[in-house]
């Protein structure tokens, strides 16, 4: 059992608390507000719930019900295996055990042999855990395989996607694809937003690729770029026609200090 490395700092460890934030966060926006039923993919932030917790909810509650989900986010820690996967055994949370996807996990592996089980990468990890509350809120009961990423290169990455495209096909249950990554980091506002927007173009234009060359020709610090990547390799693969933005903001639009900030965007891939 993976333990919560960042209950009680990146979200609230009480039960009740936590699952309160949840419920503020996933409350839809208008009376009109209906799940995206072709959702292969999404982009969420990971940072602390009180900064983005808003536009994950936004993302989340438009997600329909999955019971397999593959859940990638960069290793910030860079601790262990350049591509980790976890297979066996359940992730813990303040609202009860998520058992890991077996079957779905070695399917991945073994369309891409650079995928190595490693506990350890994910012990620490943050960019997988604070996602794990939000699908326990809204899909109920689920398994799923996380996914630590700590590579940059386009051919792995694209074998990755390829992988975990080939392992969805085959699966019974549909199988949603979660990309955890924050966008712009520690910059001020004006030049985070211009940053994002170019990287969110990219995305929209279902161009892994292309959002590849503008995060290094424009020295964006988009943390999980790689788990984006291989989604959008692995939604396309799967027949995703389309990407939408569902929310964008920065840290200083709850209150943070304008002069360096970290940009979160919200995007659903169907």
């Amino acid at each position: 059992m993976r333990s919560p490395a960042v209950a009680g700092r990146f979200y609230p460890h009480k039960p009740d608390v936590l699952l309160r934030e949840l419920d503020e966060y996933l409350q839809p926006a208008s009376p009109d507000e209906h799940a995206i039923d072709s959702a292969i993919g999404c982009v969420v932030p990971h940072a602390g719930y009180m900064y983005s917790g808003h536009v994950a909810g936004a993302v989340y509650r438009l997600l329909p019900q999955r019971k397999r989900y593959v859940v990638m986010g960069p290793n910030h820690w860079g601790r262990g295996s350049a591509l980790a996967i976890m297979s066996e055994g359940t992730w813990d949370t303040p609202l009860g055990q998520v058992p890991l996807d077996r079957e779905l996990a070695n399917e991945i592996r073994e369309g891409c042999p650079l995928l190595a089980e490693d506990a350890g990468a994910h012990a620490s990890e943050h960019s997988l855990e604070v996602q794990i509350p939000f699908l326990q809120r809204s899909a109920g009961q689920f398994s799923f395989a996380p996914i630590a990423i700590a590579l940059a290169d386009y051919p792995n990455l694209e074998k990755l996607g390829h992988a975990i495209a080939s392992a969805a096909k085959r699966s019974a249950e549909p199988v949603l694809i979660v990309a955890s990554s924050d966008m712009n980091h520690y910059e001020p506002d004006g030049i985070t937003r211009e940053k994002d927007d170019k990287a969110i173009a990219e995305i929209l234009r279902l161009d892994p690729l292309g959002l590849l060359e503008v995060i290094r020709d424009g020295d964006i610090s988009m943390c999980g770029f790689a788990p984006t990547v291989a989604m959008l390799v692995a939604a396309k693969e799967l027949g995703a026609r389309e990407a939408r933005l569902i929310k964008h903001a920065t840290s200083a639009d709850t209150g943070g200090d304008r002069d360096s900030v970290v940009g979160y965007a919200g995007i659903i891939v169907s």
